[in-house]
């Protein structure tokens, strides 16, 4: 869940600290509650030094503390932004974490589960340790492993090092491939040492990891956005493996120290993606992304026949035809992004789907087996939770289709096929356009599946592609009409709970709008079935409860006049109503205190413009308490430990 950045260079200068901060401050998104980095200046020859400063806090502290003590040219240099899972957010918690002689650094990303038993065993043989993390346990083990003269260095070259360089480098390399094997867990590690000023040696195990190719300089980081903006060319590293990365060269090793030829992929963030743009906040601009990004999700499906063709869907058509039963597995945001594709899958292709919180999935036994088609969908393609559902579902002989943001990442790397979302970094916390984008992924997907199957002939897929095709459009027009949205949730501010009612694809709305809410506000929120609101939420309504109703098209009246009736039920025990509803639904406007309105759009397709205004208004609502929308406490963008 914590951000990791690294740089190597030819030769001293500022720029592996300028590219570390840089970095940072691209995945502040993944933990800021505390930042360190660590710098290896000058040569061996010449008396190399280690140099690290830490700051507990968001980013900018640590630009406090790197302006009242600033650092030499450095050689190297490793960064950390935290998100705290063993030890509180303290200075002496804070990554990078050093030996006990203050030559050697680390930075570490995962959960060391096994720690406390190593702790024993080298305190017993004298190791000293200053913080509560179990990191400060892998660079303990990592310093005994580096001077241990019975350890056999590894006998490969590493470009750029000479001399006792070249020497060191490999006892460093060979270091890390003992260790690794002695922890459990999750780990993404990064080290460096003043004794080796011009390498950097990382490892990886279900944790994220990719390198940035450079001309004379190498880039690490837990996510390709940290160094995008430098270079479009990327190395992954797979599970349990070791990389040295030099500033000439890059060499990645299996667990067993066997050279493996690196696999290059291209990184397509543009620089200017990943910044503000001018907008106050990052949620705001990725609000108003969303247009572009379902867009660019959809975008160039149909072939010249009319036919929905998916190239990047790898799993041969008799596969797809044979599947009895798709299980979604996600978290968060993104299972509320299966939830609706349940509705349209099912209506689309008669086959069974069922949503599960990848957490809870390989806890109960699943039934699953080869005719089992999962989906997984998450934003990163790192997050943990999902990650161990895939590949139990994949143990089970199932196959896996992976819904991501982030080419490369670890889902899709495990999956059998990937369909990328192309919604371009999202970089606050709470998600909007990576959510809208899943949707619609999902649909590309339902319908393709549709056809392959024979349940949807091809002219009706076209139909409903080039209905989706107009969505983008109509979200728009609700990006246009936000300031009534702004208005009323500044006019909130002293609300302490919420309560969201849908029905029918409303429903996963009415959660993601609750979510919304705790995520930004702090303030309890609570998303219903609507039909549920007799069988007991109704004891919640009283006088002034603010309550959201998403209502259905009145082209759907047996959906329709159930939730007006609704409404009628919570506005008679006094709740405040507010209302998303279709433009020219005038049933409404009685019951209804405030009105939201979105354009006519078929059922199915609903969400991606109803929660439009309840990201608007968790949002505006946040910055009027004084919340930072970005970053809400506690939490990070990223959940890579389970």
């Amino acid at each position: 869940m914590c951000g990791i950045v690294g740089h190597v260079a030819r030769s001293c200068s500022t720029r592996p600290l300028e590219v570390v901060m840089d970095g940072l401050s691209r995945l502040e998104y993944r933990g800021y509650d505390s930042a360190g980095v660590a710098l290896t200046h000058g040569e061996v020859d010449d008396g190399s030094e280690l140099t690290v400063v830490k700051a507990v806090g968001k980013l900018t502290n640590l630009r406090a503390a790197l302006a009242e003590t600033p650092t030499a040219p450095s050689r190297s240099a490793i960064g950390h932004t935290r998100w705290a899972t063993h030890g509180q957010p303290t200075l002496v918690n804070a990554h990078p974490h050093v030996s006990m002689d203050h030559r050697l650094a680390l930075v570490h990303n995962g959960i060391i589960e096994n720690a406390d038993v190593l702790r024993a065993e080298l305190r017993a043989e004298g190791y000293r340790f200053v913080s509560e993390t179990d990191t400060e346990v892998v660079v303990h083990l990592l310093d005994r492993a580096f001077h241990d003269a019975d350890l056999p260095a590894w006998e490969g070259e590493l470009a750029g090092l000479t001399g006792p360089d070249s020497d060191r480098g490999r006892a460093l390399v060979a270091a890390m491939l003992a260790i690794t094997p002695h922890l459990q867990g999750t780990y993404t590690l990064l080290a460096l040492s003043e004794e080796v000023p011009g390498l950097i040696v990382a490892a990886r195990r279900s944790s994220p990891l990719v390198i940035g190719v450079g001309e004379g300089e190498n880039f690490l980081g837990s996510d390709a956005l940290a160094f995008a903006s430098r270079t479009t060319d990327a190395v992954e590293v797979g599970q349990d493996q070791v990389v040295g990365v030099t500033a000439e060269g890059i060499v990645v090793l299996d667990k067993e120290g066997a050279v493996l030829e690196p696999h290059h992929f291209s990184v397509d963030f543009a620089r200017e993606r990943a910044t503000k743009e001018g907008w106050s906040t990052f949620m705001e601009k990725e609000i108003h992304e969303q247009p572009r990004a379902v867009a660019a999700t959809i975008a160039d499906r149909l072939d010249a026949t009319g036919h929905l063709a998916l190239d990047e869907l790898r799993i041969p058509e008799s596969i797809l035809r044979g599947a009895d039963k798709m299980i979604i597995v996600a978290c968060g945001t993104a299972s509320y992004a299966g939830l609706v594709a349940r509705y349209a899958i099912e209506h689309w292709c008669r086959i069974p789907v069922e949503v599960e919180l990848a957490h809870e999935f390989r806890y109960r036994d699943p039934v699953v087996n080869e005719k089992t088609l999962v989906v997984a969908i998450s934003q990163s393609g790192e997050t943990m939770d999902t990650i161990m559902a895939i590949r139990h579902a994949r143990e089970q002989g199932a196959r896996v289709i992976a819904i991501v943001n982030t080419p490369g990442s670890t889902i899709s790397r495990e999956s059998d096929a990937v369909l990328l979302t192309h919604a371009g970094p999202e970089i606050a916390v709470a998600s909007t356009k990576a959510f809208t984008a899943q949707i619609a992924a999902t649909y590309v997907l339902g319908l393709y599946l549709a056809q392959v199957r024979g349940n949807k002939y091809a002219d009706e897929v076209e139909d409903y592609m080039e209905k989706l095709e107009r969505v983008p459009e109509a979200i728009q027009w609700v990006l246009d009409r936000a300031e009534s949205v702004r208005q009323v949730a500044r006019s909130m501010a002293d609300i302490d709970s919420m309560i969201y009612l849908g029905r029918h694809v409303g429903y996963p709305v009415a959660l993601e709008g609750a979510l919304k809410l705790k995520e930004l506000c702090y303030i309890h929120a609570e998303g219903f079935a609507a039909g549920e609101l007799k069988h007991g939420p109704i004891a919640l309504i009283d006088e002034g409860q603010p309550v959201m109703i998403i209502v259905p098209t009145p082209r759907r009246p047996e959906l329709h006049n159930k939730v007006v009736s609704n409404i009628q039920e919570v506005r008679a025990r006094g709740a405040r109503t507010l209302v998303v509803a279709e433009e020219g639904d005038t049933s409404v406007d009685e019951y209804a205190e405030i009105v939201f309105r979105v354009p006519r759009t078929p059922t199915l397709y609903m969400p991606l413009l109803t929660v439009v205004p309840l990201q608007i208004f968790a949002c505006e609502l946040a910055a009027t308490m004084g919340h930072d929308v970005d970053q809400p406490r506690n939490l990070a963008k990223s959940v890579t430990v389970e």
